[in-house]
């Protein structure tokens, strides 16, 4: 337990004086300052990368159908070249068990960057936050206007911006929707007001949680509704990378001349500007220490360099870095928990890659009539069967039926034509071809494609006999 941060006590509270709350303890909303850098390019690169791939791949179509679609009437999910079906769920469960083993990776490496740079709720919080600078201008003009009376421009303002944020709810409600009715037909329906009261629900559902999430909860969703925001704090040690404040190095803050020599002040290199706490989305002071707020965004560390360049200080006083480092040690990359992340989540994708080519593309089922037996007209003992065929494939197949071993004649079509993921029920009838006193005993149905002989699936089932007829 050596490589744990310890707790620390960071503040101590004067009983006698009130209790002042940040704005991410409620005491009012947050109103970011606008800033450059390196890591708000950077999040910005990711965020349209984003942008781009859940808005743009819902508009691809492949081989005359969307690319990506969760037909839920069909059960069929479309990835480009390949269809599910709810048999293969399983991988669904292996694709979120992958990405946990990844987030798990990511945070014992640099703490909760996942929450800074692609989660959705920040991504579309930040979109929000720049729809509230163009129509209600930078943080002081929205300040101020939050504390002036109303009036037509305040209200002109407070409609933009509450009109732009209900268009992009939408866009984002339709682009969701989308990927489980086909897209262009939605549009079209909504342009007709002839939308189904299931696909307007959604609509309505999925617009106002993007309004609510990112217009108004904001940071409170990462606070207080997110469960990573709770448990990713266990996950650090001594080297994970985390958005720190070099305390021996800034210590004591204060304000002085460009140029003076802060040490002959006693001062540090923190100016105590506070523009670390005015860009910061959940409204914390990074200079207090390690929170549970902080989502590892890097605004403060651009925001902080600025101040550093214009000082003509070194960058850095806010940086990625580790507690032991901030100690005078050597950060270890390489760990042991680390490494097991890495490792345990190479084998399952590699797993999960095995177990997506080797799934097959053909389903068989087979189910046995209630009746237990017949005699047909040459007095041989039929069962009665019927085999669910279904081609998951993309393309139209040809099938040939058949029985593996034994005794038995199948009676039936014995090719079929299967159109790409349709569904064929089949009854057909086997009879016995011998007189053996087995009143029971197994057989496989066996059903391979005539273009790939290679390509087979086989079925067991049950061909029961009257004992009494089977004897010689």
């Amino acid at each position: 337990m050596t490589d744990r941060i310890p707790a620390q006590i960071i503040e101590t509270v004067d009983p006698s004086q009130p209790i002042r709350l940040t704005p991410a303890q409620g005491g009012g909303p947050i109103h970011t300052r606008s800033f450059s850098g390196r890591f708000r390019n950077l999040r910005l690169l990711g965020g349209a990368l984003l942008m781009l791939l859940y808005f743009g791949t819902v508009w691809l179509n492949w081989n005359g159908r969307q690319a990506v679609l969760w037909d839920l009437d069909r059960q069929q999910f479309h990835i480009f070249g390949a269809t599910f079906w709810p048999q293969d769920f399983i991988l669904l469960s292996a694709i979120l068990i992958i990405a946990a083993f990844g987030l798990f990776f990511i945070t014992v490496l640099a703490g909760r960057i996942w929450c800074g740079y692609a989660c959705p709720q920040s991504t579309w919080t930040w979109m929000f936050m720049w729809v509230e600078k163009i129509t209600e201008g930078d943080r002081l003009q929205r300040i101020k206007l939050d504390a002036a009376p109303w009036s037509a421009a305040k209200l002109l303002r407070r409609a933009a911006k509450h009109t732009l944020w209900l268009a992009i709810s939408l866009a984002t409600a339709m682009a969701f929707v989308g990927y489980f009715t086909p897209v262009r037909e939605l549009v079209a329906d909504l342009a007709r007001f002839e939308v189904g009261a299931t696909t307007a629900f959604w609509l309505l559902f999925f617009t106002a949680a993007t309004y609510i999430n990112a217009g108004w909860l904001r940071e409170q969703v990462c606070l207080h509704m997110c469960p990573y925001s709770r448990f990713q704090s266990v996950m650090f040690d001594a080297d994970t990378l985390l958005v720190s404040y070099d305390t021996a190095r800034g210590e004591n803050r204060g304000a002085r001349r460009k140029g003076s020599d802060p040490r002959a002040q006693g001062l540090g290199d923190c100016v105590d500007c506070t523009l670390c706490v005015q860009v910061c989305p959940t409204g914390i002071d990074i200079r207090d220490g390690l929170q549970l707020d902080c989502i590892s965004c890097g605004a403060c560390i651009d925001v902080c360099d600025s101040v550093m360049d214009r000082m003509g200080y070194a960058r850095g006083l806010l940086r990625y870095t580790s507690e032991r480092a901030l100690k005078g040690g050597a950060t270890r990359l390489l760990r042991p928990r680390l490494i097991g992340y890495a490792v345990a989540m190479t084998a399952m994708i590699a797993a999960f890659v095995w177990a997506l080519d080797a799934r097959p593309q053909l389903q068989l089922d087979v189910t046995r009539d209630r009746t237990l037996y017949r005699e047909n007209m040459q007095g041989q003992i039929e069962n009665m069967y019927r085999l669910k065929l279904i081609n998951k494939t993309q393309q139209a197949r040809r099938y040939a039926l058949g029985l593996e071993g034994g005794p038995f004649a199948l009676q039936g079509p014995r090719e079929i034509a299967l159109a790409p993921g349709e569904i064929a029920d089949l009854p057909v009838s086997v009879a016995l071809l011998d007189n053996a006193r087995d009143f029971s005993r197994e057989l496989r149905f066996e059903v391979s494609d005539l273009a790939e002989p290679s390509s087979r699936v086989s079925t067991p089932s049950t061909f029961v006999a009257p004992i009494a007829a089977l004897r010689q």
